[in-house]
Protein backbone atom coordinates (compact mmCIF):
# COMPACT_ATOMS: atom_id res chain seq x y z
CA UNK A 1 0.00 0.00 0.00
CA UNK A 2 1.17 3.66 -0.82
CA UNK A 3 1.65 5.92 2.02
CA UNK A 4 0.23 9.32 1.33
CA UNK A 5 2.06 11.89 1.76
CA UNK A 6 0.95 14.24 4.49
CA UNK A 7 1.32 10.95 6.54
CA UNK A 8 5.16 10.71 5.84
CA UNK A 9 7.26 11.46 9.01
CA UNK A 10 4.04 13.68 10.65
CA UNK A 11 5.25 15.59 13.36
CA UNK A 12 2.84 16.28 16.42
CA UNK A 13 0.25 18.56 15.45
CA UNK A 14 -1.74 18.23 12.33
CA UNK A 15 -4.51 20.50 11.31
CA UNK A 16 -6.97 19.47 8.68
CA UNK A 17 -8.91 22.92 7.32
CA UNK A 18 -10.68 23.46 4.13
CA UNK A 19 -14.41 24.72 3.10
CA UNK A 20 -17.30 22.60 4.64
CA UNK A 21 -18.22 19.58 2.63
CA UNK A 22 -14.71 18.37 1.62
CA UNK A 23 -14.42 15.58 3.99
CA UNK A 24 -12.19 17.12 6.35
CA UNK A 25 -13.66 15.53 9.40
CA UNK A 26 -13.92 11.61 7.86
CA UNK A 27 -10.09 12.11 6.87
CA UNK A 28 -8.94 14.11 10.55
CA UNK A 29 -10.70 10.57 11.67
CA UNK A 30 -9.17 8.20 9.13
CA UNK A 31 -5.70 9.70 9.98
CA UNK A 32 -6.30 9.38 13.59
CA UNK A 33 -7.29 5.52 13.62
CA UNK A 34 -4.65 5.04 11.02
CA UNK A 35 -1.75 6.47 13.49
CA UNK A 36 -3.18 4.74 16.46
CA UNK A 37 -3.46 1.12 14.94
CA UNK A 38 0.48 2.15 14.05
CA UNK A 39 0.88 1.88 17.62
CA UNK A 40 1.39 5.24 18.50
CA UNK A 41 -0.68 7.07 21.21
CA UNK A 42 -3.15 9.95 19.58
CA UNK A 43 -5.18 12.45 20.38
CA UNK A 44 -8.23 13.52 18.45
CA UNK A 45 -9.65 17.13 18.89
CA UNK A 46 -12.32 19.14 17.32
CA UNK A 47 -12.75 22.70 17.21
CA UNK A 48 -15.83 23.08 14.97
CA UNK A 49 -18.57 24.57 16.64
CA UNK A 50 -20.70 21.69 14.59
CA UNK A 51 -18.54 18.90 15.65
CA UNK A 52 -20.06 15.62 14.18
CA UNK A 53 -16.52 14.08 15.37
CA UNK A 54 -18.74 11.41 17.75
CA UNK A 55 -21.13 10.49 15.52
CA UNK A 56 -18.21 9.49 12.48
CA UNK A 57 -16.56 7.24 15.43
CA UNK A 58 -19.72 6.11 16.87
CA UNK A 59 -19.24 7.68 20.16
CA UNK A 60 -20.07 10.00 22.09
CA UNK A 61 -17.32 12.47 22.80
CA UNK A 62 -18.16 16.28 24.29
CA UNK A 63 -15.87 18.85 25.79
CA UNK A 64 -13.67 16.04 27.72
CA UNK A 65 -10.81 13.45 26.60
CA UNK A 66 -12.29 10.21 25.84
CA UNK A 67 -11.27 7.41 25.53
CA UNK A 68 -12.43 5.10 21.96
CA UNK A 69 -12.73 1.87 23.12
CA UNK A 70 -12.75 0.36 20.00
CA UNK A 71 -9.68 1.88 18.46
CA UNK A 72 -6.56 0.84 20.89
CA UNK A 73 -4.65 4.38 21.78
CA UNK A 74 -7.25 6.38 20.76
CA UNK A 75 -9.13 9.22 22.59
CA UNK A 76 -11.00 12.68 21.32
CA UNK A 77 -11.73 15.54 22.55
CA UNK A 78 -15.02 17.99 21.11
CA UNK A 79 -14.42 21.36 21.80
CA UNK A 80 -17.96 22.81 23.57
CA UNK A 81 -17.72 26.44 22.54
CA UNK A 82 -20.60 27.09 24.77
CA UNK A 83 -19.09 25.96 27.77
CA UNK A 84 -15.31 27.83 26.75
CA UNK A 85 -17.26 30.97 26.50
CA UNK A 86 -19.21 30.52 29.86
CA UNK A 87 -15.37 29.94 31.76
CA UNK A 88 -14.14 32.84 29.03
CA UNK A 89 -16.77 35.14 30.31
CA UNK A 90 -16.12 34.41 34.38
CA UNK A 91 -12.62 34.63 33.55
CA UNK A 92 -13.07 38.09 32.04
CA UNK A 93 -15.91 39.39 34.32
CA UNK A 94 -14.67 38.29 37.81
CA UNK A 95 -11.96 40.18 38.96
CA UNK A 96 -14.04 43.65 38.22
CA UNK A 97 -17.18 42.70 39.25
CA UNK A 98 -17.79 44.62 42.67
CA UNK A 99 -14.66 46.69 41.53
CA UNK A 100 -16.61 48.37 38.73
CA UNK A 101 -19.93 49.85 38.79
CA UNK A 102 -23.39 47.45 37.92
CA UNK A 103 -23.71 49.24 34.83
CA UNK A 104 -20.24 49.05 33.71
CA UNK A 105 -20.03 45.12 34.32
CA UNK A 106 -23.70 44.52 32.74
CA UNK A 107 -22.02 46.20 29.65
CA UNK A 108 -19.72 44.05 29.60
CA UNK A 109 -21.38 41.31 29.98
CA UNK A 110 -24.05 41.90 27.54
CA UNK A 111 -20.77 42.45 24.72
CA UNK A 112 -19.51 38.81 25.87
CA UNK A 113 -22.77 37.44 25.07
CA UNK A 114 -21.88 37.47 21.23
CA UNK A 115 -21.02 34.71 18.84
CA UNK A 116 -17.73 36.00 18.52
CA UNK A 117 -16.72 35.61 21.99
CA UNK A 118 -17.92 32.09 21.42
CA UNK A 119 -14.86 31.45 18.54
CA UNK A 120 -12.40 33.46 20.88
CA UNK A 121 -12.93 31.22 23.93
CA UNK A 122 -12.98 28.01 21.47
CA UNK A 123 -9.55 29.31 19.70
CA UNK A 124 -8.40 30.03 23.73
CA UNK A 125 -9.34 26.04 24.54
CA UNK A 126 -6.88 25.39 20.93
CA UNK A 127 -4.50 27.56 21.54
CA UNK A 128 -3.99 25.90 25.57
CA UNK A 129 -4.20 22.51 23.51
CA UNK A 130 -0.84 23.63 21.84
CA UNK A 131 1.04 25.54 24.34
CA UNK A 132 0.06 23.24 27.57
CA UNK A 133 1.94 20.52 27.43
CA UNK A 134 0.52 19.16 31.04
CA UNK A 135 -2.80 18.78 28.92
CA UNK A 136 -1.39 16.75 25.66
CA UNK A 137 1.92 14.83 27.53
CA UNK A 138 0.27 11.42 27.12
CA UNK A 139 0.00 11.67 23.53
CA UNK A 140 2.52 11.02 20.57
CA UNK A 141 0.29 12.65 17.73
CA UNK A 142 -2.37 15.70 18.26
CA UNK A 143 -4.85 15.65 15.28
CA UNK A 144 -6.88 18.49 15.05
CA UNK A 145 -10.35 18.49 13.02
CA UNK A 146 -11.12 22.21 11.04
CA UNK A 147 -8.36 24.14 12.26
CA UNK A 148 -8.73 27.71 12.39
CA UNK A 149 -9.30 29.47 9.35
CA UNK A 150 -7.66 32.31 8.51
CA UNK A 151 -11.08 34.23 9.80
CA UNK A 152 -9.88 32.88 13.09
CA UNK A 153 -6.52 32.60 13.09
CA UNK A 154 -5.62 36.50 13.12
CA UNK A 155 -6.52 36.43 16.78
CA UNK A 156 -3.50 35.29 17.05
CA UNK A 157 -1.71 38.52 15.77
CA UNK A 158 -3.30 40.51 18.05
CA UNK A 159 -1.57 41.99 20.91
CA UNK A 160 -4.96 42.29 22.77
CA UNK A 161 -6.84 45.52 22.78
CA UNK A 162 -9.60 42.89 21.75
CA UNK A 163 -9.63 41.16 25.06
CA UNK A 164 -9.21 43.09 27.51
CA UNK A 165 -7.61 46.08 28.92
CA UNK A 166 -7.87 47.60 32.34
CA UNK A 167 -5.05 50.88 33.52
CA UNK A 168 -6.33 52.50 36.35
CA UNK A 169 -9.55 53.35 35.16
CA UNK A 170 -9.19 54.47 31.87
CA UNK A 171 -11.04 53.33 28.91
CA UNK A 172 -14.71 53.06 28.61
CA UNK A 173 -17.23 50.31 28.77
CA UNK A 174 -15.72 48.44 26.18
CA UNK A 175 -12.80 47.58 27.99
CA UNK A 176 -13.44 44.26 29.09
CA UNK A 177 -10.53 42.57 31.18
CA UNK A 178 -7.34 43.08 33.90
CA UNK A 179 -3.67 44.08 32.19
CA UNK A 180 -2.18 41.11 33.86
CA UNK A 181 -4.84 38.69 32.58
CA UNK A 182 -4.23 39.64 28.93
CA UNK A 183 -0.58 39.38 29.32
CA UNK A 184 -1.31 35.92 30.17
CA UNK A 185 -2.87 35.62 26.86
CA UNK A 186 -0.69 36.89 24.62
CA UNK A 187 2.33 35.16 25.65
CA UNK A 188 0.00 31.94 25.60
CA UNK A 189 -0.96 33.19 21.95
CA UNK A 190 3.19 33.78 20.68
CA UNK A 191 3.64 30.30 21.96
CA UNK A 192 0.80 28.85 20.06
CA UNK A 193 2.24 30.86 16.66
CA UNK A 194 5.62 29.13 17.22
CA UNK A 195 4.42 26.40 17.65
CA UNK A 196 1.81 26.49 14.39
CA UNK A 197 5.08 27.86 11.90
CA UNK A 198 7.77 25.41 13.49
CA UNK A 199 7.39 22.23 10.82
CA UNK A 200 9.31 20.29 12.83
CA UNK A 201 5.99 20.35 14.87
CA UNK A 202 3.15 21.23 13.48
CA UNK A 203 1.99 20.22 9.55
CA UNK A 204 -1.21 21.75 8.48
CA UNK A 205 -3.10 20.28 5.74
CA UNK A 206 -5.98 21.36 3.13
CA UNK A 207 -8.97 19.49 1.98
CA UNK A 208 -10.21 20.34 -1.02
CA UNK A 209 -12.54 18.82 -3.92
CA UNK A 210 -11.57 18.61 -7.39
CA UNK A 211 -13.77 21.47 -8.48
CA UNK A 212 -12.83 25.12 -9.43
CA UNK A 213 -14.40 27.28 -7.14
CA UNK A 214 -13.03 25.22 -3.87
CA UNK A 215 -9.74 24.99 -5.31
CA UNK A 216 -9.92 28.81 -5.96
CA UNK A 217 -11.05 28.87 -2.15
CA UNK A 218 -8.25 26.85 -0.87
CA UNK A 219 -5.92 28.61 -2.61
CA UNK A 220 -7.12 31.93 -1.05
CA UNK A 221 -7.14 30.04 2.31
CA UNK A 222 -3.38 28.79 1.63
CA UNK A 223 -2.17 32.47 0.83
CA UNK A 224 -3.84 34.09 4.04
CA UNK A 225 -1.91 31.29 6.23
CA UNK A 226 0.88 31.29 4.67
CA UNK A 227 0.53 35.23 5.19
CA UNK A 228 0.77 34.52 8.92
CA UNK A 229 3.56 32.47 8.81
CA UNK A 230 2.03 29.28 8.44
CA UNK A 231 3.38 28.21 4.65
CA UNK A 232 4.29 24.77 5.79
CA UNK A 233 1.21 23.07 4.14
CA UNK A 234 0.14 20.05 2.25
CA UNK A 235 -2.75 19.05 -0.02
CA UNK A 236 -5.14 16.56 -0.09
CA UNK A 237 -7.58 16.68 -3.31
CA UNK A 238 -10.74 13.97 -1.92
CA UNK A 239 -13.58 12.48 -3.10
CA UNK A 240 -12.01 12.28 -6.88
CA UNK A 241 -14.40 9.79 -9.05
CA UNK A 242 -11.99 6.88 -10.37
CA UNK A 243 -11.54 7.47 -14.19
CA UNK A 244 -12.88 3.59 -14.70
CA UNK A 245 -16.65 4.63 -13.64
CA UNK A 246 -16.71 6.85 -16.80
CA UNK A 247 -16.69 4.07 -19.41
CA UNK A 248 -20.50 3.36 -20.17
CA UNK A 249 -21.82 6.19 -18.19
CA UNK A 250 -22.59 9.61 -19.27
CA UNK A 251 -23.19 11.45 -15.94
CA UNK A 252 -19.78 9.80 -14.50
CA UNK A 253 -17.50 10.73 -18.08
CA UNK A 254 -18.50 14.38 -17.57
CA UNK A 255 -17.88 14.63 -13.80
CA UNK A 256 -14.33 12.86 -14.62
CA UNK A 257 -13.93 15.29 -17.50
CA UNK A 258 -14.93 18.14 -14.97
CA UNK A 259 -12.57 17.08 -12.16
CA UNK A 260 -9.84 16.54 -14.34
CA UNK A 261 -10.14 20.22 -15.95
CA UNK A 262 -10.23 21.31 -12.01
CA UNK A 263 -7.30 20.01 -11.47
CA UNK A 264 -5.45 20.70 -14.76
CA UNK A 265 -5.75 24.34 -14.14
CA UNK A 266 -5.80 24.28 -10.38
CA UNK A 267 -3.97 27.59 -8.97
CA UNK A 268 0.01 28.02 -9.31
CA UNK A 269 0.13 28.45 -5.40
CA UNK A 270 -1.65 24.93 -5.11
CA UNK A 271 0.71 23.11 -8.00
CA UNK A 272 3.87 23.57 -5.18
CA UNK A 273 1.97 21.81 -2.50
CA UNK A 274 2.70 18.42 -1.83
CA UNK A 275 -0.12 16.64 -2.51
CA UNK A 276 -2.65 14.03 -2.73
CA UNK A 277 -5.35 12.12 -4.43
CA UNK A 278 -8.41 10.30 -2.68
CA UNK A 279 -11.02 8.67 -4.79
CA UNK A 280 -14.06 8.87 -4.29
CA UNK A 281 -15.61 5.58 -2.15
CA UNK A 282 -18.70 4.28 -2.75
CA UNK A 283 -19.73 4.08 0.96
CA UNK A 284 -20.71 6.34 3.44
CA UNK A 285 -17.32 7.10 5.90
CA UNK A 286 -19.25 6.61 9.06
CA UNK A 287 -18.25 4.21 11.20
CA UNK A 288 -15.03 2.58 12.38
CA UNK A 289 -14.98 -0.31 8.85
CA UNK A 290 -15.42 2.86 6.80
CA UNK A 291 -12.65 5.07 7.86
CA UNK A 292 -10.09 2.61 7.67
CA UNK A 293 -10.80 2.05 4.12
CA UNK A 294 -10.73 5.66 3.33
CA UNK A 295 -6.98 6.20 3.67
CA UNK A 296 -6.39 2.80 1.69
CA UNK A 297 -5.57 2.74 -2.24
CA UNK A 298 -6.89 -0.64 -2.43
CA UNK A 299 -9.97 -0.55 -4.74
CA UNK A 300 -13.19 -0.98 -2.44
CA UNK A 301 -15.69 -3.61 -2.97
CA UNK A 302 -19.06 -2.51 -4.97
CA UNK A 303 -22.49 -4.06 -4.45
CA UNK A 304 -24.75 -2.78 -7.28
CA UNK A 305 -27.79 -1.64 -6.44
CA UNK A 306 -30.52 -0.83 -8.52
CA UNK A 307 -31.20 2.93 -6.49
CA UNK A 308 -33.18 4.51 -9.59
CA UNK A 309 -35.69 1.89 -9.79
CA UNK A 310 -37.09 2.53 -6.01
CA UNK A 311 -40.05 5.04 -5.98
CA UNK A 312 -39.03 8.46 -4.21
CA UNK A 313 -40.57 11.35 -4.03
CA UNK A 314 -38.80 14.17 -5.27
CA UNK A 315 -40.28 17.37 -5.55
CA UNK A 316 -38.51 19.99 -7.79
CA UNK A 317 -36.94 23.30 -7.02
CA UNK A 318 -39.33 24.74 -9.02
CA UNK A 319 -42.10 23.82 -6.47
CA UNK A 320 -40.61 25.77 -4.00
CA UNK A 321 -40.44 28.90 -6.40
CA UNK A 322 -44.01 29.15 -7.18
CA UNK A 323 -45.24 29.19 -3.40
CA UNK A 324 -42.25 32.06 -3.03
CA UNK A 325 -43.74 33.78 -6.21
CA UNK A 326 -47.14 33.92 -5.20
CA UNK A 327 -46.28 36.39 -2.89
CA UNK A 328 -44.76 39.29 -5.34
CA UNK A 329 -42.07 40.21 -2.99
CA UNK A 330 -40.00 38.91 -0.08
CA UNK A 331 -36.85 38.02 1.50
CA UNK A 332 -35.15 34.49 0.14
CA UNK A 333 -32.51 33.61 2.56
CA UNK A 334 -30.00 30.32 1.35
CA UNK A 335 -28.18 29.03 4.38
CA UNK A 336 -26.18 25.93 5.05
CA UNK A 337 -22.59 25.14 5.68
CA UNK A 338 -20.22 25.61 3.15
CA UNK A 339 -19.80 23.26 0.04
CA UNK A 340 -23.38 22.88 -0.51
CA UNK A 341 -24.10 25.01 -3.33
CA UNK A 342 -25.67 27.85 -1.82
CA UNK A 343 -24.81 30.23 -3.98
CA UNK A 344 -25.56 28.41 -7.21
CA UNK A 345 -29.08 27.33 -5.77
CA UNK A 346 -29.03 31.44 -4.83
CA UNK A 347 -28.79 32.17 -8.32
CA UNK A 348 -31.39 29.48 -9.44
CA UNK A 349 -34.01 30.61 -7.28
CA UNK A 350 -33.45 34.28 -8.66
CA UNK A 351 -32.99 33.48 -12.31
CA UNK A 352 -36.37 31.56 -12.14
CA UNK A 353 -38.22 34.12 -9.85
CA UNK A 354 -36.92 37.04 -12.97
CA UNK A 355 -37.65 34.66 -15.82
CA UNK A 356 -41.48 35.18 -14.60
CA UNK A 357 -41.34 38.58 -14.65
CA UNK A 358 -41.00 39.46 -11.08
CA UNK A 359 -38.31 41.98 -9.69
CA UNK A 360 -35.09 40.32 -8.07
CA UNK A 361 -32.45 41.61 -6.07
CA UNK A 362 -29.64 38.89 -5.77
CA UNK A 363 -27.04 39.34 -3.16
CA UNK A 364 -24.19 37.90 -1.31
CA UNK A 365 -22.60 38.14 2.00
CA UNK A 366 -20.08 35.18 1.48
CA UNK A 367 -16.92 36.28 1.39
CA UNK A 368 -15.54 33.57 -1.07
CA UNK A 369 -18.67 35.48 -3.36
CA UNK A 370 -18.58 33.14 -6.83
CA UNK A 371 -22.37 35.09 -7.97
CA UNK A 372 -20.64 36.75 -11.24
CA UNK A 373 -19.26 33.51 -12.63
CA UNK A 374 -22.17 31.34 -11.45
CA UNK A 375 -24.62 33.45 -13.24
CA UNK A 376 -22.36 34.57 -16.56
CA UNK A 377 -24.22 36.93 -17.94
CA UNK A 378 -27.66 39.62 -17.34
CA UNK A 379 -31.34 38.78 -17.28
CA UNK A 380 -34.11 41.20 -17.24
CA UNK A 381 -35.89 42.29 -13.72
CA UNK A 382 -32.52 40.92 -11.95
CA UNK A 383 -30.27 43.12 -10.18
CA UNK A 384 -27.02 41.59 -8.75
CA UNK A 385 -24.78 42.79 -5.84
CA UNK A 386 -21.68 41.66 -3.31
CA UNK A 387 -21.22 42.86 0.24
CA UNK A 388 -17.55 43.09 -0.08
CA UNK A 389 -16.54 42.36 3.73
CA UNK A 390 -13.30 44.15 2.90
CA UNK A 391 -14.60 47.09 1.37
CA UNK A 392 -17.55 47.14 4.31
CA UNK A 393 -14.75 46.71 7.20
CA UNK A 394 -12.82 49.39 5.88
CA UNK A 395 -16.29 51.58 6.18
CA UNK A 396 -17.32 50.73 9.41
CA UNK A 397 -13.95 51.45 10.64
CA UNK A 398 -13.14 54.91 9.64
CA UNK A 399 -16.76 55.74 10.69
CA UNK A 400 -16.13 54.36 13.87
CA UNK A 401 -13.01 56.24 14.46
CA UNK A 402 -14.60 59.58 12.90
CA UNK A 403 -17.12 59.35 15.51
CA UNK A 404 -15.95 57.40 18.93
CA UNK A 405 -12.13 57.77 17.43
CA UNK A 406 -12.54 61.80 17.74
CA UNK A 407 -12.72 62.02 21.45
CA UNK A 408 -9.77 59.75 22.26
CA UNK A 409 -6.12 60.76 23.20
CA UNK A 410 -3.28 59.25 20.91
CA UNK A 411 -3.03 56.28 23.60
CA UNK A 412 -6.68 55.58 23.50
CA UNK A 413 -6.97 55.64 19.54
CA UNK A 414 -4.30 52.95 19.02
CA UNK A 415 -6.11 50.92 21.49
CA UNK A 416 -9.31 51.55 19.35
CA UNK A 417 -7.52 50.83 16.05
CA UNK A 418 -6.39 47.98 17.31
CA UNK A 419 -9.63 46.57 18.85
CA UNK A 420 -11.03 47.37 14.60
CA UNK A 421 -8.60 45.11 13.54
CA UNK A 422 -10.79 42.21 15.10
CA UNK A 423 -12.29 39.79 12.74
CA UNK A 424 -15.64 41.01 15.04
CA UNK A 425 -15.56 44.03 13.29
CA UNK A 426 -16.23 42.76 10.41
CA UNK A 427 -19.31 40.82 11.11
CA UNK A 428 -20.28 43.97 12.52
CA UNK A 429 -19.50 45.79 9.21
CA UNK A 430 -21.18 42.98 7.16
CA UNK A 431 -24.01 42.46 9.38
CA UNK A 432 -24.97 46.78 8.91
CA UNK A 433 -24.79 46.09 4.88
CA UNK A 434 -26.82 42.95 5.28
CA UNK A 435 -29.70 45.22 6.86
CA UNK A 436 -29.27 47.43 4.39
CA UNK A 437 -30.35 44.94 1.29
CA UNK A 438 -32.90 43.56 3.25
CA UNK A 439 -35.04 46.58 3.36
CA UNK A 440 -35.55 46.66 -0.60
CA UNK A 441 -37.32 43.42 0.29
CA UNK A 442 -40.90 45.33 0.96
CA UNK A 443 -41.20 46.03 -2.73
CA UNK A 444 -39.36 43.50 -4.32
CA UNK A 445 -37.75 39.91 -4.09
CA UNK A 446 -34.51 39.52 -1.97
CA UNK A 447 -32.29 36.61 -2.85
CA UNK A 448 -29.67 36.24 -0.13
CA UNK A 449 -26.52 33.73 -0.75
CA UNK A 450 -25.21 33.72 2.69
CA UNK A 451 -22.18 32.83 3.62
CA UNK A 452 -21.10 29.54 5.42
CA UNK A 453 -23.13 28.76 8.58
CA UNK A 454 -20.64 29.76 11.31
CA UNK A 455 -20.33 33.04 9.62
CA UNK A 456 -23.87 33.28 9.18
CA UNK A 457 -24.95 32.62 12.98
CA UNK A 458 -22.47 35.40 13.86
CA UNK A 459 -24.17 37.49 11.41
CA UNK A 460 -27.74 36.49 12.89
CA UNK A 461 -25.95 36.95 16.53
CA UNK A 462 -25.63 40.56 15.49
CA UNK A 463 -29.20 40.90 14.29
CA UNK A 464 -30.17 40.02 17.97
CA UNK A 465 -28.53 42.04 19.77
CA UNK A 466 -29.13 45.13 17.86
CA UNK A 467 -32.90 43.61 18.18
CA UNK A 468 -32.70 43.46 21.94
CA UNK A 469 -30.63 47.29 21.90
CA UNK A 470 -33.52 48.62 19.97
CA UNK A 471 -36.54 47.16 21.65
CA UNK A 472 -34.57 48.21 25.18
CA UNK A 473 -34.80 52.04 23.78
CA UNK A 474 -37.98 51.75 22.41
CA UNK A 475 -40.10 50.17 24.93
CA UNK A 476 -41.20 53.24 26.51
CA UNK A 477 -42.12 54.70 22.82
CA UNK A 478 -45.08 54.44 21.07
CA UNK A 479 -43.08 54.69 17.72
CA UNK A 480 -43.57 51.76 15.30
CA UNK A 481 -40.25 50.08 14.64
CA UNK A 482 -38.41 46.70 12.57
CA UNK A 483 -35.44 45.85 13.41
CA UNK A 484 -33.69 42.94 10.84
CA UNK A 485 -34.38 40.56 13.31
CA UNK A 486 -38.30 41.01 13.46
CA UNK A 487 -38.14 41.07 9.71
CA UNK A 488 -35.89 37.20 9.86
CA UNK A 489 -38.42 35.67 12.39
CA UNK A 490 -41.66 36.65 10.22
CA UNK A 491 -42.55 33.93 7.54
CA UNK A 492 -44.33 36.33 5.80
CA UNK A 493 -41.55 38.99 5.41
CA UNK A 494 -38.66 35.84 5.13
CA UNK A 495 -38.12 32.31 3.84
CA UNK A 496 -35.52 30.42 4.70
CA UNK A 497 -34.09 27.88 2.62
CA UNK A 498 -31.95 25.15 3.93
CA UNK A 499 -29.35 23.85 1.92
CA UNK A 500 -28.03 19.97 2.15
CA UNK A 501 -26.41 17.18 0.32
CA UNK A 502 -27.87 13.97 0.65
CA UNK A 503 -25.26 12.83 2.77
CA UNK A 504 -24.88 12.12 6.63
CA UNK A 505 -22.48 14.45 7.63
CA UNK A 506 -24.42 17.76 5.62
CA UNK A 507 -27.59 16.73 6.46
CA UNK A 508 -26.88 16.51 10.27
CA UNK A 509 -24.92 19.61 10.00
CA UNK A 510 -28.43 21.38 8.36
CA UNK A 511 -30.40 20.05 11.42
CA UNK A 512 -28.07 21.37 13.63
CA UNK A 513 -28.88 24.74 11.39
CA UNK A 514 -32.36 24.36 11.59
CA UNK A 515 -32.21 24.36 16.14
CA UNK A 516 -29.99 27.50 16.03
CA UNK A 517 -32.58 29.07 14.08
CA UNK A 518 -35.40 27.95 15.80
CA UNK A 519 -33.73 28.95 19.25
CA UNK A 520 -33.18 32.65 17.56
CA UNK A 521 -37.22 32.40 16.52
CA UNK A 522 -36.69 31.49 12.84
CA UNK A 523 -38.64 28.81 11.51
CA UNK A 524 -37.02 27.73 8.28
CA UNK A 525 -39.83 27.56 4.95
CA UNK A 526 -37.64 24.51 3.16
CA UNK A 527 -34.93 22.69 3.08
CA UNK A 528 -33.23 21.75 -0.53
CA UNK A 529 -31.65 18.64 -0.76
CA UNK A 530 -28.72 19.69 -3.99
CA UNK A 531 -26.37 17.36 -6.43
CA UNK A 532 -28.44 14.23 -6.05
CA UNK A 533 -27.49 11.49 -7.11
CA UNK A 534 -30.43 9.56 -6.77
CA UNK A 535 -32.51 12.29 -8.55
CA UNK A 536 -30.30 11.89 -12.06
CA UNK A 537 -30.09 8.75 -14.06
CA UNK A 538 -26.70 6.54 -13.60
CA UNK A 539 -24.89 3.65 -14.90
CA UNK A 540 -22.04 3.87 -13.12
CA UNK A 541 -21.79 0.81 -10.09
CA UNK A 542 -19.75 3.37 -7.82
CA UNK A 543 -22.38 5.83 -8.37
CA UNK A 544 -25.48 3.99 -8.27
CA UNK A 545 -23.69 2.90 -4.71
CA UNK A 546 -24.02 6.44 -3.25
CA UNK A 547 -27.24 7.18 -5.30
CA UNK A 548 -28.92 4.24 -2.77
CA UNK A 549 -26.90 5.65 0.22
CA UNK A 550 -28.59 8.91 -0.58
CA UNK A 551 -32.16 7.30 -0.29
CA UNK A 552 -32.25 7.37 4.06
CA UNK A 553 -31.09 10.86 3.83
CA UNK A 554 -33.42 12.23 1.21
CA UNK A 555 -36.59 10.38 3.24
CA UNK A 556 -35.38 11.95 6.71
CA UNK A 557 -35.81 15.21 4.90
CA UNK A 558 -39.19 14.40 4.24
CA UNK A 559 -40.70 12.54 6.60
CA UNK A 560 -38.32 13.86 9.95
CA UNK A 561 -36.82 17.81 9.15
CA UNK A 562 -38.21 19.28 6.66
CA UNK A 563 -41.96 21.22 6.25
CA UNK A 564 -41.28 21.06 2.50
CA UNK A 565 -38.52 20.27 0.58
CA UNK A 566 -36.77 19.89 -3.34
CA UNK A 567 -33.97 17.56 -4.32
CA UNK A 568 -31.90 18.89 -7.67
CA UNK A 569 -30.14 16.45 -9.01
CA UNK A 570 -26.52 16.10 -10.04
CA UNK A 571 -26.00 17.76 -13.56
CA UNK A 572 -23.65 16.66 -16.60
CA UNK A 573 -22.32 20.36 -17.03
CA UNK A 574 -21.98 22.60 -14.00
CA UNK A 575 -25.13 25.08 -13.61
CA UNK A 576 -22.83 28.09 -15.01
CA UNK A 577 -24.97 30.24 -16.70
CA UNK A 578 -28.51 31.68 -16.94
CA UNK A 579 -30.00 28.92 -19.08
CA UNK A 580 -28.11 26.07 -17.12
CA UNK A 581 -29.16 27.53 -13.80
CA UNK A 582 -33.14 27.39 -14.92
CA UNK A 583 -32.54 23.60 -15.53
CA UNK A 584 -31.88 22.87 -11.76
CA UNK A 585 -35.70 23.77 -11.20
CA UNK A 586 -36.00 20.29 -12.93
CA UNK A 587 -36.01 16.92 -11.64
CA UNK A 588 -34.48 14.52 -14.31
CA UNK A 589 -36.65 11.96 -13.74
Amino acid sequence: MTKLKFLDQPPRFLFFTGKGGVGKTSIACATAIQLADEGLRVLLVSTDPASNVGQVLGVNIGNQITVIPSVSNLAALEIDPQAAAQAYRDRIVGPVRGVLPDSVVNNIEEQLSGACTTEIAAFDEFTALLTDSALTVDYEHIVFDTAPTGHTIRLLQLPGAWSGFLDEGKGDASCLGPLAGLEKQRSQYKSAVDALADPMRSRLILVARAQQATLREVARTHKELAAIVLSQQYLIINGILPPAEARHDPLAAAICKREQQALATMPDVLKVLSCDHIELKPFNLVGLAALRQLLTTAAPTITDNEANTLAIQMPSLSTLVDAIAKDGHGLVMLMGKGGVGKTTLAAAVAVELARRGLPVHLSTSDPAAHLSETLNGALDNLTVSRIDPQAETERYRLQVLATKGAQLDAKGRALLEEDLRSPCTEEIAVFQAFSRVIREAGKKFVVMDTAPTGHTLLLLDATGAYHREVSRQMSNSSTHYLTPMMQLQDPKQTKVLLVTLAETTPALEAANLQADLRRAGIEPWAWVINNSIAAATVQSTLLRQRAANELPEIEAVATIHAQRYAVVPLLKEEPVGVERLLELSVVSH
